[in-house]
């Protein structure tokens, strides 16, 4: 199937819609509503388990709404590896991180609005949970962020390539949104604490200017770079892992099944 510009478009954008709505959600209720053990029958609201678990299927939502029309990029740093390694049209590249950003965008925007009547008691001058929507360093300076976001986006891209390429996983179609969701609760349990695991510029920069315009303080976007790691750091990690994984898999399997395919009589055409 064939589907235009306009299509796409719209598929990225409500499918990152519902990503940052299941995402930025949970860390919503996580924060907004705080668990007091303390107290004699008090109901323990959660932690960063939920956050994780509910960010995997944050994505695994995301991939079912727009995966038949745009592939379900949701996001820049998987569109970009994808077409600096020829999966991908470049001419396509622009509507698709539009649509990633105006989806982030709105689905911050709706978890506020959900939230607001709350969010007005805990924090009614917004000083404090601009963290709902973005991420953060937990040590100061530029590289310790750069790296681990670098680090996580190169295991999420490779590893959805490994996923998604035929030669490699020829029955996994059915299984991918489940995959590609688990391995995004395990980066974030095993990567999320030095900068909380953006590994999406959309995820990250889309929610940023929706907390900058609705005036929440300390959002590392007005007078700081903070907001520079995770919308750079993504890129570049995507471009590693999906590099990565064509010069140790994805060449090694094609050149065998090229060469088996013309023994046997088989298409050798690779598609990841």
């Amino acid at each position: 199937m064939r589907f235009s510009a306009t299509q796409e478009f719209k598929a990225e954008l409500l499918g990152t819609l519902v990503l940052i709505l299941f995402g930025c959600g949970v860390v919503a209720m996580v924060t907004l509503f705080p668990s007091t053990p303390a107290i004699p029958g008090e109901v323990v609201k959660g932690g960063y388990t939920n956050v994780t678990f509910a960010w995997g299927l944050a994505v695994i939502m995301g991939i079912y709404v727009s995966g038949t029309i745009s592939g379900a990029h949701l996001n820049p740093a998987v569109t970009v590896a994808l077409a600096a390694t020829g999966r991908f049209p470049w001419s396509k590249v622009g509507h698709y991180l539009l649509g990633q950003m105006l989806g982030a965008f709105a689905g911050a925007a709706l978890v506020f609005a959900v939230y607001h009547g709350q969010w007005m008691q805990y924090d009614p001058g917004l000083e404090k949970t601009a963290g709902v929507f973005a991420t953060f360093p937990a040590v100061p300076g530029f590289w310790p962020g750069f790296l681990d976001q670098v680090v996580g986006t190169a295991l999420l891209v490779g590893l959805i390539l490994a996923i998604g390429d035929k030669l490699n996983n020829p029955l996994g179609a059915p299984y991918a949104p489940l995959s590609v969701g688990l391995l995004v609760v395990a980066i974030g349990m095993s990567f999320g604490g030095m900068h909380g695991y953006a590994i999406n510029p959309a995820r990250d920069l889309g929610p940023r200017l929706f907390t900058a315009l609705a005036g929440f303080k300390n959002n590392g976007l007005i007078g700081s770079t903070v907001w520079i790691v995770p919308v750079v750091g993504p890129l570049v990690g995507g471009l590693l892992g999906a590099f990565v994984y064509d010069t140790c898999i994805g060449r090694a399997l094609l050149q065998a099944h090229a060469i088996h395919g013309k023994v046997d009589g088989m298409d050798p055409s690779h598609q990841g």
